[in-house]
């Protein structure tokens, strides 16, 4: 018997309603809902069943929109890379020194990944990335764009795209190792804003004193 909660099939007219989650369809039900579960209980959660019921369908409701786990996953990534890159952006002084906006940048990221945990674990999953399924990969790489565009301007004589790979790689081992209690551990401190300004220096050059 079908399931009276269940939306008909005419819900995949909306395009976007379920894959950034703000849709009011069946779709974006599932994202929301898998946003929901992987903030509260984690990536390792996100079941279809789990996320189906919290939707309030039956457990094959989710194949209407997403043939696969993997396409659904995707879906809530992505929505966690549209966040990410929405608070970019807003927190992005275009006026202000390229440095400065890459500090901001590494900060917001840092911030992402300590505040968002499950769903920062659930976006660098690298089956997810690899898959490319619902253009997961042209959602994340704007991101990368903006950083290496700044550290073009920071550092015009080096390679933009190693330096921010490097500075990129160093900032996700700080918020893994932070999470996991190993830097603090080895440090001795409280605080990862040390270690970012220590990464930031490494990469781009000690701050240049004010004239």
């Amino acid at each position: 018997m079908p399931d009276e909660t269940e939306e008909p099939r005419a819900e995949h007219h909306d395009p976007d309603g379920g894959v950034d989650g703000r849709g009011s369809g069946l779709r974006g039900r599932l994202v929301r809902a898998g946003v929901e579960l992987v903030d509260t209980e984690g990536a390792q959660a996100l079941s279809l069943r789990e996320i189906a019921r919290r939707a309030g369908v039956s457990h094959g409701a989710p194949r209407r929109h997403f043939p696969t786990h993997l396409d659904l996953l995707s879906a809530i990534a992505r929505q966690g890379f549209a966040e990410l890159a929405a608070r970019v952006a807003a927190e992005d002084p275009e006026t202000a020194a390229p440095r400065e906006r890459i500090a901001i940048l590494a900060r917001v990221y840092l911030d992402h990944a300590g505040s968002r945990r499950g769903m920062y674990e659930l976006m660098f999953r690298h089956d997810l990335l690899e898959s490319g399924r619902l253009g997961l990969r042209e959602t994340s790489l704007p991101l990368f764009a903006r950083l290496t565009g700044l550290v073009a301007l920071v550092r015009p004589g080096a390679d933009p795209v190693l330096v921010a790979g490097a500075l990129w790689a160093n900032l996700h081992g700080i918020a893994q190792l932070w999470h996991w209690g190993s830097l603090r551990l080895a440090t001795g401190g409280d605080d990862p804003a040390p270690l970012l300004a220590a990464a930031l220096d490494a990469h781009l050059g000690p701050v240049e004193p004010a004239r």
